[in-house]
């Protein structure tokens, strides 16, 4: 029997971060937005959470709590519903703490997963996306190539690295000997360029940077796992399954602000929501958005229980980037002429849903 029966640690996990969210992340999401600004404030504010040394082991300084999936994915719907770009930046140094905590050698572990345990935010950021409208993550063209026995050779470009700015290392995925491998890249490392902070859409709250790698040489110590590598693909999994919550989030929060305003909203002597093509549209908004909770929480239930869950990651994100932008374009029509005015933060929320659903380009797994 399928069970979405959450467990009492998982309530008062979710129940938590709504607190967080509401308290701390929507009075300065719209700021962060027009100033294009990551709230230094708020990153260490949201480090106190605990969301990334927790889950480390405590060999290494963590809390050495088991990492739940299922958790993560609560805690980023309920962040995201606060605002998705803020949610990003609260975990984005997990992208790389978790990568080396699952796949990297004892010596890689030893060096790099203590910077994360400490009272202070620490960036370091997954590079794994690559500019172009046709990016794939399953043919990337970022290369690495051996040079001897004891380095490698790494070029190429990456685009929307997370708080790239403050980073103190990158975990760069790049295509090796007709496979896929993740390297840890030092910022200081020569022929490693950061850009300017990107301009998009959406997700503006959220510091992103392009990586220039122009012949960059790494030792061999700097391979993900080592001599025997790493599985990318259950990095990229990760990555998808966090996206399908985020969109969740950004979904449910177009949601909870339309039902309350379609109520009080009055035209012609009745109340919007009692409009059949309002109601529809409404009803419409809550299937999908439970149609992404459903399926980003399978996802990670594979993800939990070791099952190969590339499938359902794939399923979930997908679904998620297209839903969300339909979604959160409805809460504009809902709203009308007010939806597409700064007084109202849907109109945000579009932009978010829209920059989130293209960030991998084509959808092939």
């Amino acid at each position: 029997m399928i069970s979405f029966k959450l467990t009492d640690e998982q309530e008062v996990v979710r129940e938590a971060l709504h607190d967080f969210a509401e308290q701390a992340v929507r009075p300065i999401a719209r700021d962060a937005d027009e100033a294009s600004e990551t709230p230094t404030d708020f990153l260490e504010q949201s480090w106190e959470l605990g969301l990334v040394s927790t889950q480390l082991p405590d060999a290494f300084g963590g809390g050495g709590e088991t990492r739940s999936p299922i958790t993560n994915a609560l805690v980023l719907e309920e962040l995201a519903w606060g605002d998705a770009s803020l949610a990003l930046a609260a975990v984005a140094p997990a992208a790389f703490a978790f990568a080396v905590a699952d796949h990297g050698t004892d010596e890689q572990k030893r060096e790099l997963l203590p910077l994360f345990c400490g009272t202070k935010y620490h960036a370091a950021s997954l590079a794994l996306v690559e500019p172009g409208p046709l990016f794939d993550p399953s043919t990337l063209r970022t290369v690495a190539e051996p040079k001897g026995d004891d380095a490698f050779v790494i070029s190429g470009a990456k685009s929307f690295v997370p708080l790239g700015a403050k980073a103190s290392h990158f975990l760069v995925v790049a295509r090796n000997n007709g496979g896929r491998d993740a390297f840890i890249v030092p910022r200081d490392a020569e022929g490693l360029t950061v850009s300017e902070q990107e301009k998009s859409m959406g997700l503006n709250g959220l510091e992103t940077v392009g990586l220039s790698l122009e012949r960059v040489v790494v030792p061999s110590s700097a391979r993900l796992g080592g001599a025997e590598g790493c599985d990318v693909q259950h990095i990229v999994d990760g990555s998808r399954a966090a996206l399908a919550a985020v969109l969740t989030g950004v979904s449910r929060a177009a949601v909870d602000l339309c039902v309350p305003y379609a109520k009080d909203r009055h035209a012609f002597g009745q109340a919007i929501a009692q409009k059949q093509g309002i109601a529809f549209k409404m009803a419409d908004m809550h299937i999908e958005t439970d149609s992404m909770r459903w399926l980003a929480w399978k996802a990670a239930s594979e993800l939990e229980q070791g099952l190969d869950a590339t499938r359902a990651c794939h399923h979930a994100r997908d679904y998620a980037s297209r839903m969300a932008m339909e979604v959160t374009d409805s809460g504009i029509q809902v709203l009308g002429g007010h939806g597409f005015i700064r007084e109202h933060p849907v109109e945000m929320w579009y932009r978010n849903a829209r920059t989130l659903g293209v960030l991998e380009g084509t959808l092939s797994v």
